[in-house]
């Protein structure tokens, strides 16, 4: 279960993939508070803040295995 959360996949190294999910975690919190359901927001707007904390703060790529 490991790997379905690791952050620092090589898949993840260019900056415009980790851009691109943030933002659509919180265009996807937008949606939801425009159609007026705050617990899917919340936890859209949680998920963006875990992710720009694992890709931009604490991201360490590793190398292919």
């Amino acid at each position: 279960m490991k790997n379905a959360f690791d952050t620092n996949h090589p898949v993840f190294v260019p900056l415009w993939r980790r851009l691109s999910i943030v933002a659509f975690c919180v265009a996807w919190a937008a949606l939801e508070w425009a159609f007026g359901d705050p617990v899917w927001m919340a936890i859209s707007l949680a998920l963006a803040a875990w992710l720009g904390w694992a890709f931009f703060i604490a991201f360490e790529p590793r190398e292919e295995e």
